[in-house]
């Protein structure tokens, strides 16, 4: 378990480095802890490179936030292993739990299984914590991206949309007009990359550069450029992602047309939402069933009352029963939560709680008392990106609790209000 508070990093970056004796005064401790990170940051610019490389994991595993910025050159090392160990730190700053390869997360396009940036994108909001990423970093990261190493400027460009993201603070216009230029990059996966990151950074102004993407050669650009599109919630794309939908009908070209409608929410798109919903591909169900919930009506959605209980699907039963609770419908929240037990589902409904906002907290509270662990921890989670201080002594209690991950999950989540109550 990484702890974010610097004083533990600090005291484990010297542990490993070996550089405190066992037995001296308590003031040369102090100076002593102070001197071995400073030795370590100019080890970042020795010739050697094995000494450089060894900084880097020494400064990863310490978990001291210190060192993003002078670590941040090394992500342009000339050497190809250094950059990727720095990128790799980098990105462990910023995750509350160390990205598993085995970990389920939704990718929208496949990578190898040692990418572990595009996985860490993947995991979404709630696995980073809310820390600032400082120019020097976004600096680095942009220059990256034009890397003669595929792995690195794939690394790069994700692990780019993973920290900027993490504070939800926009990219200063310098660095947004670097990162639209990387829609017209040669290496396909980069474009991909930079149309998924400006989607989740939500940049406005990418509006008309991603609507030439979605002509791209390869259809992980087209995808990622319509579903961006949606994320920025653009208006006047509506009518180009219809022409979509109709081309498409079917499969992961619409899926991705009916997604961007379905975040943009306009009445307009009702029909289509409706045309959907008796689809044999479950996605294409949920997606709808969401659309319904943004763009409809208590009386469009009213019959999800009956297709809650029946649907084949748990990710369409739990798509329709948010559109119930989006719509006003009583006693549906607590329904809503009911679908946390599993890491499956978990992270679609910890999407829509994070959707509804910190309104919904009072109303599932109560249910960090729920037998089951998956609910417990998968709640916490979201607590602790929609809760405020009052929130924390709930969530206190769970750090006492039997199963591990549920009171990893609580400690992580007072931590995280520590950070944003700032």
């Amino acid at each position: 378990m990484k702890r974010p508070p610097e004083e533990f990093a600090m005291s484990r970056l010297v542990r490993l480095m070996l550089f405190v004796p066992a037995m001296i005064s308590a003031a040369s401790v102090v100076y002593s802890q102070q001197a071995s990170f400073e030795d370590v940051v100019r080890n970042l610019r020795n010739p050697d490179q094995k000494i450089r490389i060894n900084a880097v994991r020494l400064l990863r595993e310490s978990g001291y936030s210190e060192a993003i910025v002078p670590m941040a050159p090394l992500v342009n090392d000339p050497v190809n292993d250094i950059q990727l160990e720095a990128l790799a730190a980098e990105l462990a700053f910023y995750l509350i739990e160390p990205i598993s390869a085995k970990k389920h997360v939704a990718l929208v396009v496949e990578v190898r299984a040692d990418s572990l940036a595009p996985m860490a994108f993947a995991a979404g909001p709630l696995a980073v914590w809310p820390r600032m990423a400082p120019p020097e970093l976004i600096d680095a990261l942009l220059t990256a991206i034009d890397d003669d190493n595929k792995k690195v400027r794939l690394e790069a460009i994700y692990t780019l949309g993973t920290v900027a993201a993490a504070a939800g603070k926009p990219l200063p216009p310098a660095s947004i007009e670097r990162l639209l230029k990387a829609l017209d990059h040669y290496d396909p996966a980069v474009r991909a990359g930079a149309a998924q990151v400006i989607g989740r950074l939500r940049i406005a102004s990418a509006s008309d550069a991603l609507l030439k993407a979605v002509n791209d050669s390869t259809s992980p650009v087209r995808f990622a450029a319509i579903r961006a599109l949606g994320q920025i919630k653009d208006e006047r794309s509506i009518d180009a992602l219809g022409k979509q939908l109709l081309y498409y009908e079917k499969g992961d070209g619409a899926l991705a047309a009916l997604h961007a409608l379905a975040l943009i929410g306009h009445p307009s798109s009702v029909p289509m939402f409706q045309g959907y919903l008796m689809n044999k591909d479950a996605r294409l169900r949920m997606t709808a069933a969401e659309g319904l919930a943004r763009a409809g009506s208590r009386e469009l959605v009213e019959p999800f009352v009956l297709s809650a209980n029946q649907d084949e699907s748990e990710a369409v039963r739990a798509a329709m029963i948010f559109a119930l609770h989006k719509q006003g419908y009583a006693n549906y929240l607590a329904r809503l939560v009911d679908f946390m037990d599993n890491d499956d589902s978990a992270m679609q409904i910890q999407g829509y709680l994070l959707e509804l906002g910190p309104g919904i907290v009072p109303g599932v509270v109560p249910r960090l008392q729920e037998p089951d662990e998956g609910v417990r921890e998968h709640l916490a989670a979201v607590l602790g990106a929609l809760g405020d201080q009052s929130t924390v002594p709930v969530l206190t209690r769970l750090k006492n609790d039997p199963d591990g991950d549920v009171a990893r999950a609580a400690t992580h989540a007072i931590e995280r209000i520590g950070m944003t109550q700032k």
